[in-house]
């Protein structure tokens, strides 16, 4: 007889709890219906985004292991940063050095000093002519000097040919051309010793400037 009580009220507890849960549900108490829903559909996407990784497993796995070289090879600090948490803090004497630097980029050091053109070491009193790259005046080689240079291409007027000074010297002829500095890159005809040849780009400028006797000087 006790037996059958306690299954009858088992019974009528199980359906109370059955209408009251159907009661909730029905009515949406507490939003359990619609938590249960989007929970739900929430498993249900990560159920099937975890499909796709068991299924391309390895493709995963490559694109892991590239990615993690890739850090290290092009972010090397940023791979190593657990690294950085092993510096040392810096010292009054760095930070003063620091300070000094950032002031010294504010400072004005003053002007430079201005040059001052140096003295000729030595100063020749000698004819000067003038010649142009014609074949007449020159070898088969017009335009090239005897130091190799093309005068022709450079089109610059501030070559002289002389045989007493060295390839390379520059000299400045004062009387006719101020402070206009020539260098020897070119030599005259074996007769000719104490004498200088100036080369200009016009055939008639250079007939035009004749034989001048002037002084020039030798750096």
């Amino acid at each position: 007889m006790t037996n059958k009580r306690l299954t009858k009220g088992l019974k009528t507890i199980q359906k109370k709890t059955k209408s009251a849960i159907a009661m909730i549900w029905d009515n949406d108490f507490g939003y359990v219906r619609t938590v249960a829903f989007f929970t739900s559909k929430i498993f249900i996407k990560i159920t099937q985004k975890l499909v796709l990784v068991r299924k391309y497993a390895f493709d995963v796995s490559v694109v892991a292991f590239v990615a993690m070289i890739g850090t290290y090879v092009f972010f090397p600090a940023m791979a190593n940063a657990d690294m950085a948490t092993d510096q040392k803090p810096v010292d009054h004497q760095t930070v003063a050095l620091m300070i000094n630097a950032m002031e010294n980029e504010t400072k004005s050091f003053g002007d430079l000093p201005v040059s001052v053109d140096a003295k000729a070491r030595k100063t020749y009193t000698i004819p000067i002519t003038a010649y142009t790259s014609e074949v007449g005046q020159t070898d088969d080689s017009p335009c090239i000097t005897a130091s190799g240079m093309n005068v022709c291409k450079r089109g610059l007027e501030d070559v002289v040919a002389a045989n007493f000074l060295p390839m390379g010297t520059h000299v400045r002829i004062p009387e006719l051309y101020g402070d206009r500095i020539f260098t020897v890159q070119d030599r005259m005809n074996a007769r000719y010793d104490k004498h200088m040849d100036i080369w200009l780009k016009d055939l008639k400028q250079a007939k035009q400037f004749g034989l001048k006797q002037t002084t020039i000087e030798v750096f």
